[in-house]
């Protein structure tokens, strides 16, 4: 009789057998890093979820009381602590939690989420495979985004907290700004590769030393 494999074994064998769309690029990353200047990394294996609802429906009610809150406008951010909400239009939004939150990690966003929909209109799909993270990071971060991105990312216009549709390198992304000096960049795991390297290229100024 064969063996069950236990929940933890589970979870272990899911784990082992992921790569992430820039995992080549580890030691790039690194190497490519000026620490304090500019640094970047990928956050990879993060739950994400997109959802069709309205927000002022009961069902999307339902669905703020799982995710801490839909945000109401373009650019807000809504949620608390490590489960946050990114708005992709009135009635689109893309949860981000941490890897262990997805239901075959042994949590359950997927599931609480598709119940709290119950059968009112509207969609919860797990897009967790479907995009990366990358966090880049440091003081001329902003410079680097600005060789590329048509957005106004001054921070009197872009503060931290906002998340937007837009493109960088001619890529389409969610760019997150968590912070005054960190922003979490979503691409779709297809052109993780191409905009990994294109950032690498773009920071590499920032790697010699200044002239005087």
């Amino acid at each position: 009789m064969a063996e069950t494999a236990t929940p933890s074994e589970t979870v272990n064998r899911v784990r082992g057998a992921r790569r992430s769309p820039a995992e080549h690029l580890a030691e790039a990353f690194t190497s490519g890093s000026v620490p304090g200047t500019v640094t970047l990394t990928e956050i990879p294996y993060q739950a994400m979820v997109g959802i069709r609802v309205d927000r002022t429906s009961d069902a999307g009610a339902r669905v703020a009381s799982v995710t801490g809150g839909l945000p109401a406008t373009c650019g807000d951010v809504a949620g608390t602590g490590s489960v946050n909400t990114l708005w992709l239009g009135p009635t689109e939004f893309m949860v981000v939690a941490p890897e262990e939150a997805h239901d075959s990690l042994g949590g359950s966003l997927v599931s609480d989420l598709t119940t709290a929909l119950g059968n009112d209109a509207g969609q919860v799909v797990d897009l967790s495979a479907n995009r990366t993270t990358f966090e880049l990071s440091g003081s001329h971060a902003r410079a680097v985004l600005e060789k590329t991105c048509a957005l106004d990312l001054h921070p009197r216009v872009f503060k931290a907290g906002t998340a937007v549709s837009t493109e960088l390198a001619h890529i389409p992304v969610m760019l997150w700004k968590t912070s005054d000096e960190t922003y979490r960049i979503f691409p779709r795991a297809s052109f993780a590769d191409f905009l990994g390297r294109w950032l690498l290229d773009a920071m590499r100024e920032y790697a010699s030393p200044e002239v005087p």
